[in-house]
């Protein structure tokens, strides 16, 4: 009797790329847009997400928990640009 992954590595790896791609667009979305324009850009960085996550989970080939492997890594971009953006909120009030 053989054990299945619940969430094979390759699965795994397709949705820790949507959230690497999240972090990079943050970090340069934070650095090169002024501060009033960030929140518009951030959503545009996670619809971006979306898209790459869809992307990355069809190219897979996979439909065995398609709609989660999606969600897990949209919800994950989410947050990603969450905690940026929080840094840089953070980072303009602090006076320096």
């Amino acid at each position: 009797m053989t054990v299945t992954d619940t969430l094979p590595r390759r699965s795994r790896a397709g949705i820790l790329s949507v959230w690497i791609a999240a972090a990079v667009t943050g970090l340069a979305i934070g650095l090169f847009v002024p501060s009033d324009l960030r929140a518009a850009w951030m959503a545009v960085a996670l619809g971006a997400c979306l898209l790459l996550a869809f992307a990355v989970q069809l190219v897979g080939g996979r439909s065995h928990g398609f709609t989660v492997r999606v969600a897990a890594s949209v919800v994950g971009a989410l947050a990603v640009l969450g905690i940026v953006s929080l840094g840089f909120g953070l980072a303009a009030v602090v006076p320096g």
